[in-house]
């Protein structure tokens, strides 16, 4: 490998519905307006396949652990939901970063990472949201996330729940008609 080349890591960048809309402006049509705003800090917790969720999830490929890494990252949407305001649905950014800007957060999460850069939204390969039918469910289980991870088998139960609901797949251009 020649010192110019990178190898990326796919990372899931939990986040909500109204922080994008803060971040990023839409131009007329409701595409966004610049493509190098920031949609996210340096040391933001994303989710990504690391060795410990390969070690924890010893079957499937790479697709079904990349699935389960998604799917931890919108388990901490959840938690960003919980303290923000806006419609109910879970957000999970899907973007390719440089492997040398990411570092493991095992103390978060099997799957969870820290990424060293701020990320733009050209960076991001897709947009994963929840179908605003899930709304209600996505609600709940944010006001019982607390009592989950506790241990409360009713919360968690609640919690579960949200596997009934998958994520949509949108694309950058269609974020304006997501947050408004």
């Amino acid at each position: 490998m020649k010192a110019w080349q990178h190898v990326r890591v796919r990372v899931y960048l939990p986040s909500t519905l109204s922080a994008l809309s803060a971040r990023i402006e839409f131009d007329a049509a409701g595409r966004p307006a610049d493509p190098r705003a920031m949609v996210a800090d340096a040391g933001a917790t994303a989710f990504a396949v690391t060795p410990r969720l390969r070690e924890w999830y010893r079957e499937g490929d790479l697709e079904e652990l990349e699935y389960v890494a998604l799917t931890h990252a919108a388990r901490a949407s959840l938690r960003l939901f919980a303290s923000s305001v806006g419609a109910p649905r879970r957000v999970v950014l899907a973007v390719d970063v440089p492997d040398h800007d990411v570092v493991m957060a095992p103390h978060v999460d099997v799957a969870a990472v820290r990424v060293g850069v701020a990320i733009s939204l050209e960076a991001v390969a897709a947009v994963h949201v929840d179908d605003p039918s899930a709304s209600a469910d996505v609600e709940a289980a944010a006001g019982v996330l607390d009592a989950a991870e506790a241990g409360d088998d009713d919360a968690r139960f609640i919690l579960d729940g949200l596997d009934d609901h998958e994520l949509q797949w949108y694309a950058t251009q269609e974020l304006g008609a997501l947050v408004v």
